[in-house]
């Protein structure tokens, strides 16, 4: 019964949040937006308070449900209410509104819940390497990140803890750990007792733990390299060398080759291109032994070259995505070019780029996520530690560090940060680039 229990109150948020929303804009647009304040505050007042109330007197699931019905039910009634009376006075317009603006709201309460949904494993990860140890194997899983609270006695930090004893709890501080297992503590409260020293096993105290951020996690993660590395100096500007000669090199070739199928008439154009396509449904798994042949031969393996060399010969995807950016430019632009006496070259660099931005953004942005995340290449290529990228040496330290789950989270999340930094600053023009969106007036 109880999963039943937790299948509605789940399912039963969205309408809830969805009429509750849709309550407070039609309540806005009577009153105007001095009502939307009000109207979200009085919002947050009843919803926090049904939500305590209901989690005092009731099970999880129940008191969820109970909270959905609470907050969507009212929320219900004022919509239907101002419906109606929208229509019994011919305002169908202002009816009109407001269905539209619960579809809205049914819609952006579905896409928020699973933008929380997928970003919880990231906050997992972040929250993990905050945490000590012992709380990342517990279960029901912690998710503040919280440390022993400590209190100095002459000078030394002891930890502060719980001991029940006679019927009376009392708190003490653990001086010193003996090699029986048992502690030495001192009682700290209750204010008669306190000073008395006292010897008990350690199953009997029972940790006091306070909201504290393990910020050590990220330096022990730095501190435990390879004193060659730098601190991880050494892996982070083989990966930016690496990002930033992927980036230019794919830029400049793809669009000079897409500029070239999309503007230019030779002989085979089309034919080629098919080709070009074709290669997309080469699995990367079939060229990987030839192409380490090639590289091997040159001498290049070991070093950087083959991981960044490679981006100066095109991406067939990234071809064709530019070349469908570039055909959406009229012909006007070229043939007006073509008369003030403008090269190609001159087309494509002043006239043609400016207009595709947004799929350069888009194709810099895979770029880069694709050369800071690689790992096969230099998998396959590298050897040497001071010539791995970040990817490589967060599976080395995997390796060398697995058991200690906080110092390997704060290492992937220092890795991942600026991605996530990079895609959160630049995301309207990776959309833009997605949706093959021309150019506008």
């Amino acid at each position: 019964m109880q999963p039943v229990l937790w299948v509605l109150a789940f399912v039963g948020t969205y309408p809830a949040v969805a009429y509750a929303l849709t309550a407070t804009y039609s309540l806005t647009a009577r009153h105007g937006k001095g009502a939307l304040a009000g109207g979200m505050l009085l919002l947050l007042l009843v919803a926090g308070a049904a939500g305590w109330i209901l989690s005092r007197f009731a099970p999880a699931p129940v008191s969820w449900l109970c909270w959905d019905i609470t907050i969507g039910l009212p929320a219900m009634l004022v919509v239907r209410h101002r419906v109606q009376r929208a229509r019994q006075q011919g305002d169908g317009q202002t009816a009109r509104a407001i269905g539209q603006a619960l579809r809205h709201s049914v819609l952006h309460t579905v896409l928020l819940s699973g933008a929380v949904l997928f970003c919880i494993p990231f906050a997992w990860l972040v929250v993990t390497s905050l945490k000590e140890d012992e709380d990342m194997s517990r279960f029901p899983p912690v998710w503040v990140p919280r440390q022993q609270r400590k209190v100095s006695i002459h000078g030394k930090e002891c930890g502060v803890s719980l001991l029940r004893q006679d019927g009376q709890t009392l708190t003490v501080a653990t001086l010193e750990e003996l090699e029986t297992g048992e502690h030495r503590v001192q009682v700290l409260e209750p204010p008669p007792r306190r000073g008395e020293v006292l010897v008990v096993p350690g199953s009997q105290l029972q940790k006091v733990r306070v909201f504290a951020p393990k910020w050590e996690n990220y330096w022990d993660a730095l501190r435990f390299l390879p004193p060659e590395t730098n601190y991880g100096l050494v892996f982070l500007w083989n990966t930016l060398f690496l990002s930033i000669l992927s980036i230019i090199g794919t830029v400049l070739s793809s669009s000079l080759v897409a500029f070239a199928f999309s503007r230019l008439r030779w002989p085979g154009r089309d034919i080629w291109f098919v080709v070009l396509l074709a290669t997309m449904m080469v699995p990367g798994a079939v060229t990987m032994l030839p192409v380490f042949i090639i590289f091997r031969s040159l001498g290049w393996v070991d070093t950087l070259r083959p991981l960044w060399v490679p981006a100066f010969f095109g991406s067939a995807f990234n071809i064709f995505l530019l070349r469908q950016f570039f055909m959406t430019i009229p012909m006007d632009l070229e043939d007006a070019a073509k008369i003030d006496g403008c090269s190609y070259f001159g087309i494509y660099w002043r006239i043609m780029l400016p207009l595709i931005k947004p799929a350069l953004a888009a194709v810099t942005i895979w770029t880069f996520m694709g050369a800071w995340n690689n790992f096969m290449g230099p998998l396959i290529y590298i050897s040497s530690p001071e010539k791995m990228p970040l990817a490589y040496a967060l599976q080395l330290f995997q390796s060398q560090h697995g058991g200690e789950p906080g110092m390997l989270m704060a290492a992937a999340t220092m890795v991942m940060l600026p991605v996530l930094v990079l895609f959160f600053f630049t995301q309207r023009y990776f959309i833009e680039g997605v949706t093959l969106t021309g150019i506008k007036g």
